[in-house]
């Protein structure tokens, strides 16, 4: 019976420690709600170190590009009149997952984290592109480029901790 509690405290200790890792190195972020609500909803994150919580994010703004031109693409059908806008939205995307998310995995993965930060620097610039192709206000996009910046700005911080 006694090595039971020691057991299940134990459990509970690990637990606790893999929380805190996540809560600690979200406090360092702009936005610590979307930093937990990210790192929580992968479960890599409770054993993840900081480069480990970097790449899941990185992870998270590829997902959310892959989601955005999605989104884009459809809208080609739908909004004919903001062609040029999508158009240059899309280049913008792809540019992100096919530069910026490979530039930052390498680089964080091989310990060199300034390549990993510009890599994610540069994803919320060109959500923020996007974004100005549109007069103002008439953005199909708007809540997704927002959430790429806000994504981007919480995983920059934690790539600067490797720093």
């Amino acid at each position: 019976m006694k090595k039971m509690a020691v057991v299940v405290v134990m459990m509970m200790m690990v637990m606790m420690s893999e929380a805190s890792m996540i809560e600690q190195t979200c406090k360092e972020t702009p936005d610590f709600n979307l930093c937990v609500s990210l790192l929580d909803s992968d479960p890599r994150g409770s054993s993840a170190d900081t480069s480990g919580l970097a790449l899941i994010l990185v992870d998270k703004i590829k997902g959310l590009a892959t989601k955005t031109l999605k989104e884009i693409n459809g809208l080609y059908k739908k909004r004919p009149e903001l062609r040029q806008a999508l158009y240059e939205c899309s280049r913008r995307y792809k540019t992100i997952l096919n530069a910026d998310v490979p530039e930052a995995i390498e680089a964080i993965s091989k310990g060199v984290p300034k390549f990993g930060e510009d890599g994610v620097i540069d994803a919320g610039v060109e959500a923020a592109v996007c974004e100005g192709e549109f007069k103002a206000g008439k953005s199909p996009l708007t809540s997704l480029t927002k959430s790429m910046q806000k994504i981007s700005n919480v995983t920059r911080a934690i790539v600067r901790m490797l720093l």
